[in-house]
C-alpha cells in the first residue's frame, strides 16, 4: 500500500513538473519578440540613447486649441512633418500610419496619437488642416503655427525642411519623410526612418514600448 502511494506521488510531482515546464514554455513563446536597439535600428526605427527634452514650443492645432508640450505628455506620439498641397509623399505617409494604427493590438492600440506638423503654415491654415488631416483619421491631429515657431520644434526634432520655388511662381516644400518618435513623457525618442514598412515598424514600436515600461 505504501509502495503504491508513493508511486502515485512520484507520478503527481512529474506531471506537476511537467505541467510547470510547459506553463513556461508556452508563456515564453507569447511574449512579444523583443528586438536589441542594434535590430531595431537595422529595421529602421533608431533610438536616442537618452530621450531628449523638446522644450517649450507654443503652436496650434486644427481644432483652434493650443498644441503645447503638454499634449504630448501620457501616451506615444508619432510626428510627421508635412504639408496638404504635398502632391504623393504626405498623403501616401498619412494613409500608411492610419493602416498602422489599425494594425496595432491590445494596449498597443490605445496610442499612440498621430500628430502631422504643417511645414507650410502660410497655406496650412486651421481651417486647412481641419479639411485635410481627419480625412484620413478623425483622431489624427493637424498643427499649424508661426513659420519660425515651427521651424524651431522640427529643428528641435531634427527634421530640416525648406521652400523651393518652381518655373511657375509657385512652391513646394522639401521635408523628410521620417516618423519621429515621442515617448510617453514627452520626449524625443527616436524616429522611424523612410522608406517605412508596415511589418518593421510595429515590430520595432512594439519593442520600443516593452522596454520602456520595463
Amino acid at each position: 500500500m505504501s509502495q503504491s502511494r508513493n508511486i502515485k506521488l512520484t507520478i503527481a510531482g512529474l506531471l506537476l513538473f511537467i505541467t510547470v515546464i510547459v506553463a513556461g514554455f508556452v508563456y515564453r513563446i507569447s511574449l512579444p519578440r523583443i528586438m536589441t536597439a542594434s535590430e531595431m535600428s537595422a529595421n529602421g526605427l533608431y533610438l536616442l540613447e537618452t530621450p531628449r527634452n523638446i522644450g517649450e514650443f507654443d503652436l496650434i492645432d486644427h481644432r483652434g486649441n493650443a498644441f503645447n508640450p503638454s499634449r504630448l505628455e501620457g501616451q506615444w506620439t508619432l510626428v510627421f512633418f508635412g504639408f496638404t498641397h504635398c502632391p504623393d509623399i504626405c498623403p501616401t505617409t498619412m494613409t500608411f500610419l492610419n493602416t498602422f494604427l489599425e494594425n496595432l493590438e491590445g494596449t498597443e492600440a490605445q496610442d499612440p496619437q498621430v500628430v502631422m506638423v504643417s511645414v507650410d503654415p502660410a497655406r496650412d491654415t486651421v481651417q486647412q488642416l481641419a479639411d485635410y488631416v481627419p480625412y484620413f483619421n478623425p483622431e489624427f491631429i493637424g498643427v499649424t503655427g508661426e513659420f519660425l515657431d515651427i521651424h524651431r520644434f522640427a529643428t528641435k526634432l531634427n527634421t530640416p525642411f525648406r521652400k523651393v520655388t518652381d518655373e511657375d511662381g509657385g512652391y513646394q516644400v522639401d521635408h523628410s519623410s521620417n516618423i519621429v518618435l515621442i515617448n510617453p513623457r514627452g520626449d524625443y525618442h527616436g524616429f522611424f526612418r523612410a522608406p517605412l514598412d508596415l511589418a518593421k515598424m510595429t515590430v520595432t514600436y512594439r519593442s520600443a514600448r516593452y522596454i520602456w515600461d520595463r
